[in-house]
């Protein structure tokens, strides 16, 4: 079990609604395709570190500050003596390694993950000896998509490559490691210092009355689809949903979209538009989540 597990980002899940609901640019909808596919990647790696027999803990998705500079951490190992540090790519296909960027096959440049190494390498560093832990931090870059190839390779940088995670994986599970409470008490502290989002979010621009409104499939997000009884029925695929249970999935996306409206029956029923009656959304909203005020001031929490 992972001492912090990974969940999805603010950034991920609102950018997934916004590209069903509103058209994304080129630039954007690339944007969000890389942040799914690294997302993906992550979750894969996970499945490794789970799997490690000898004692530490995991620390999935930190995003920390040292010196008033913000630094995220895919994923983190604390063991006896060292803090593991692993930057994922879900790269995928051929690449030629450059001491700047790295290079496809087919000319485009891609930032040497090497770079954001170092700098995440040297913030923990900083930020690990303010906290008073006398840890080595090592650091590596995780190439985890089977798919991918990185051509001219010098043999001493902190690059594990698909073809070389298996091993890489029990090297690590044979690390000597007893933790003890400070261990235990390093890992809280970072924890407590986990900034929710990075101070950088990028996301589309958007407003409420430009976003496409109604209700979604909850398997293939289709705008087609049809209240029958208490279920939501999706015409293209055919998978059915209880409407309660639609109707507050798409309170959820109207929520992480639009954090300063205040839930109101009114909205929620525009918002889902294929749901008959206000009086149906007025009742699946009193039965999961607290009222405050009457009569056309109420609004939902």
């Amino acid at each position: 079990m992972p001492f912090k597990a990974r969940s999805e980002s603010l950034v991920l899940k609102t950018l997934r609604i916004l590209s069903k609901r509103m058209k994304l640019t080129a630039d954007e909808q690339r944007y969000y395709l890389n942040q799914e596919k690294g997302y993906e990647g992550e979750v894969q790696f996970d499945l490794l570190t789970e799997k490690l027999q000898h004692s530490c803990h995991i620390l999935n998705d930190l995003q920390l500050e040292s010196n008033k500079s913000s630094f995220q951490l895919d994923s983190s190992l604390i063991f006896q003596e060292t803090y593991n540090l692993f930057e994922v790519k879900n790269f995928e296909g051929e690449y030629i390694y450059d001491t700047e960027y790295l290079k496809t096959l087919g000319g485009w440049d891609t930032q040497n993950p090497l770079d954001q190494l170092k700098r995440s390498k040297l913030l923990l560093s900083q930020l690990l000896q303010s906290l008073g832990s006398k840890l080595t931090v090592e650091a590596y870059v995780i190439f985890i998509n089977p798919q991918f190839t990185l051509y001219q390779t010098p043999p001493d940088l902190p690059f594990i490559l698909p073809t070389q995670l298996h091993r890489f994986m029990k090297k690590l599970d044979q690390k000597s490691s007893q933790l003890n409470q400070s261990h235990k008490n390093l890992a809280d502290k970072l924890i407590s210092l986990h900034q929710l989002e990075p101070p950088k979010i990028q996301l589309p621009t958007y407003k409420y009355e430009t976003v496409k409104k109604g209700m979604t499939c909850s398997k293939c997000d289709s705008f087609s689809v049809t209240i029958s009884g208490k279920k939501l029925i999706c015409n293209k695929c055919g998978v059915e949903e209880l409407i309660t249970v639609a109707v507050m999935r798409n309170v959820e996306e109207f929520r992480i979209l639009f954090p300063e409206f205040k839930i109101t029956t009114n909205i929620i029923h525009e918002w889902c538009g294929v749901v008959d009656s206000r009086k149906r959304v007025s009742r699946i909203l009193g039965k999961n989540l607290k009222i405050n005020g009457l009569g056309q001031w109420a609004f939902y929490e």
